[in-house]
């Protein structure tokens, strides 16, 4: 999350480098560096899909409520530390927020996104409470809005090696092409 309120709406990457057995790879690779996002996101400006002016989603708050939101799903996780996490964003157009959002999850298959789904969902509410809980909290159990959830059969013992064989995978077909630049690194905070 951005260290500040960060005004503007459009897309983000968060990064991981921390000691989670199933992302060491990713970890490793990427050394702190943020080339490799753990997970991509989008924040859409209120009321883009009624054709919002540029000047009003860079008005808006929308980037920095998501991380904000994304920050509490991490640190309600009870074996994820929100300190291994920092994430880089992009303020565009709302026009072009889905396309930059599809072109970086096609580049870089994050994890979360491709393979342990789930860390995007907000709570569904009271009358969709009977359902199953998603890969990502099954893999990261905590989210208080997640616990009412049934339990996946057999998941949690799968995705681990699902994750390490995804990583493999990717980094055997990607070599890095693409920095995410110069800019700092920001921290999430709670």
């Amino acid at each position: 999350m951005p260290p500040e309120r960060t005004p503007g709406a459009g897309v983000y990457a968060i990064f991981y480098n921390g000691g989670f057995a199933a992302y060491t790879l990713l970890a490793e690779r990427d050394g702190g560096r943020s080339l490799y996002p753990i997970y991509v996101g989008k924040a859409d400006p209120p009321g883009s899909r009624k054709g919002l002016t540029l000047e009003e989603g860079e008005s808006s708050y929308a980037l920095f409520q998501r991380l904000r939101q994304h920050a509490k799903s991490i640190g309600e996780a009870l074996n994820l530390e929100l300190s291994d996490f920092s994430c880089r964003l992009l303020v565009v157009d709302a026009i072009w927020i889905p396309l930059a959002e599809a072109a970086l999850i096609r580049r870089y298959q994050p994890l979360w996104n491709v393979v342990v789904d789930g860390f995007g969902n907000h709570d569904p509410g009271g009358k969709r409470k009977d359902g199953t809980i998603s890969q990502w909290d099954s893999l990261h159990p905590g989210r208080f809005w997640a616990k009412p959830h049934r339990q996946r059969v057999g998941l949690p013992e799968e995705l681990p090696e699902k994750a390490k064989a995804h990583l493999d995978s990717f980094f055997k077909d990607h070599p890095p092409a693409i920095s995410w630049g110069d800019t700092p690194r920001t921290t999430p905070k709670s």
